[in-house]
């Protein structure tokens, strides 16, 4: 991802990393949310990351489980908020 080598360090890289122990995620669950989603270092925390998991915890997701879905799934902040809500509405007629 050679997008990523352009990323400020105190910018971009540190306050991702912070904001998601901050969720709860514990070291090993930070690296493997990186991993599988590197583009998650370049989404801003204030128009993307915090709405999408305000938007979980108003749908009644427990903190723990917006931690796993997001080491899990973290592909799923980038989505849109119409295309996440439409995924949630799919996800809590299936029983979560």
């Amino acid at each position: 991802h050679p997008q990523l080598l352009g990323l400020s360090l105190e910018e971009n890289l540190k306050p991702t990393v912070q904001w998601l122990k901050d969720l709860g995620m514990d070291a090993s669950q930070v690296v493997k949310a990186i991993t599988k989603y590197p583009e998650l270092l370049q989404l801003s925390l204030g128009d993307n990351l915090n709405p999408k998991v305000q938007m979980l915890r108003e749908r009644g997701f427990a903190k723990s489980q917006i931690v796993k879905v997001l080491s899990c799934f973290p592909q799923l902040v980038s989505y849109s908020m119409k295309r996440l809500t439409h995924r949630l509405n799919v996800l809590e007629g299936q029983g979560r």
